[in-house]
């Protein structure tokens, strides 16, 4: 079997952390363009993820 690493996250990512809506995850990761001054194409990584939320990265991780 193949392990992922990924570098980015997704709404979905964020739906199954946090067990919100998927709509929460994009609006989460909205704020965090918007944070870390980001263009709407560019993507938000694991760890400005983390940084953000205060989330611990080998914690986020588990779920991928």
């Amino acid at each position: 079997m193949i392990e992922l690493n990924r570098m980015c996250i997704y709404p979905k990512d964020v739906q199954r952390i946090t067990g919100r809506t998927e709509r929460y995850g994009r609006k989460l990761l909205k704020r965090i363009k918007d944070h870390y001054q980001k263009d709407h194409h560019q993507l938000v990584s694991i760890k400005e993820f983390c940084q953000y939320t205060g989330l611990k990265d080998e914690d986020v991780k588990r779920y991928f």
